[in-house]
């Protein structure tokens, strides 16, 4: 899109051009450790160098550019994404957020600015988790909590990541990857919101109060099958209709706090006919929040409202949990930095949790971690209608460079 700010016309053009990078024709899908992911850290690696950075290849294929500091060897600031992407994505999820660091640096560089502390831009690879049953490879192996394990996962044509990343030019040493805490600062991740919250509120940008924790269930109705036209309804022990009443308590619990999510996103009837009475329900639960006690609190009412319809109703309910993971807080002086910058730049400070996974939980492990979300268009990501404006894009970089020309490093404790 058009706009008025240069900066921001220069990074959508960087972001389209960047998009061309695909195993696609037509559409951009760039996996991890692939030809078309090569061929992107190439060119960032390129747009690093040109904008004063020393740049290299760490050994999990995460491109590096370091801007140092007025003194060599300081410790660093690391700013960065992902540049792997879905299938048929849109063109800004991760991308802009390691562009958007690479264009800070860039305007350090062309005024001649050092920092006390060097600035480190981290491209990194396998945030999405698409072409091997891994995720996050990348930034867990910088933040020192990388699976050897990892190494062995195989992809859909039985390659290994070892041997993709052997390909592809790293060492595959994930332990040689991970960062000391001396020599890190504090993690900055800038992402399109990848919700309609910032949109509706008129905002451009919103300063990410936590990562939400996840729980996901697998849960199981059994009921008795019967004939459609020969069961009287008052005789019926139907798991499709326990089911429904669940998913409902699912939405109402989902709805009775802020930040709180509930979603059931898959549902199967067995045996699925349309003259049968269904006598089993399997489908899925998915709760999200900032805080874990409050995530834990909602999956259990949800539980016990599923159990109390199925004695209600005579039918049984199991439930599996498949997936737990706990919140990531972003650090109160990095929220209050990004905070200042905003408002210095006519934005009205507005606070958000992230409903979605990013590097910055794997980098939690190591550091302080702040983000910064950007509006996108209906709040529509992994899709090709990804949308933001440029200048949208361009006051994320001024607020991420006036945040990083005013961090104050010993405000940043030692976690």
């Amino acid at each position: 899109m058009t706009g008025g700010d240069p900066i921001g016309r220069a990074l959508m053009e960087r972001l389209d051009a960047f998009a061309a990078f695909s195993e696609e024709a037509g559409a951009l899908t760039r996996l991890y450790l692939t030809p078309a992911h090569r061929a992107a850290a190439d060119r960032l690696a390129g747009w690093m160098s040109e904008a004063g950075m020393t740049v290299r290849l760490d050994g999990a294929g995460t491109v590096v550019g370091r801007y140092e500091g007025a003194e060599p060897g300081r410790p660093a600031l690391l700013i960065g994404s992902h540049i792997d992407t879905v299938r048929n994505a849109g063109a800004y999820d991760g991308n802009l957020g390691v562009l958007a660091g690479v264009a800070a640096v860039a305007e350090l560089h062309r005024a001649g600015e050092r920092l006390p502390f060097a600035v480190e831009v981290l491209g990194f690879g396998d945030e999405e988790g698409v072409r091997f049953p891994v995720t996050l490879t990348g930034s867990r192996a910088v933040a020192g909590t990388a699976d050897p394990a990892a190494l062995d996962a195989v992809d859909a044509d039985g390659i290994s990541v070892r041997e993709a990343l052997r390909r592809f030019g790293c060492t595959g040493d994930l332990a040689a990857v991970a960062r000391r805490r001396a020599d890190v600062l504090a993690f900055l991740e800038v992402h399109i919101e990848q919700g309609p919250v910032l949109e509706a509120a008129g905002l451009p940008l919103g300063v990410v109060t936590a990562i939400n924790g996840a729980s996901r269930f697998a849960l199981t109705v059994t009921g008795t099958a019967g004939h459609a036209g020969t069961v009287p309804m008052g005789l019926r022990r139907d798991a499709l209709a326990a089911a429904a009443e669940m998913v409902l308590a699912v939405e109402a619990r989902g709805a009775a706090e802020p930040d709180l999510v509930a979603t059931v996103g898959r549902i199967a009837a067995v045996p699925g006919a349309v003259n049968v009475i269904p006598g089993a329900v399997r489908f899925t639960l998915d709760v999200r929040a900032p805080r874990d006690d409050a995530r834990a609190a909602a999956a259990a009412d949800i539980l016990a409202a599923c159990r109390a319809v199925a004695a209600r109703r005579g039918v049984g309910f199991d439930a599996e949990r498949t997936h737990d993971a706990p919140a990531v807080a972003c650090a109160g002086p990095l929220i209050a930095a990004l905070e200042a910058a905003a408002a210095r730049a006519g934005v009205p400070p507005h606070r958000l949790p992230s409903g979605a996974g990013h590097d910055a939980m794997a980098l939690a492990a190591l550091c302080p971690v702040g983000m910064l979300f950007v509006r996108c268009a209906g709040g529509i990501s992994h899709h090709p209608a990804e949308a933001i404006t440029a200048d949208d894009a361009g006051l994320a970089v001024r607020v991420l460079l006036d945040t990083i020309r005013h961090l104050d490093p010993s405000g940043l404790e030692r976690t």
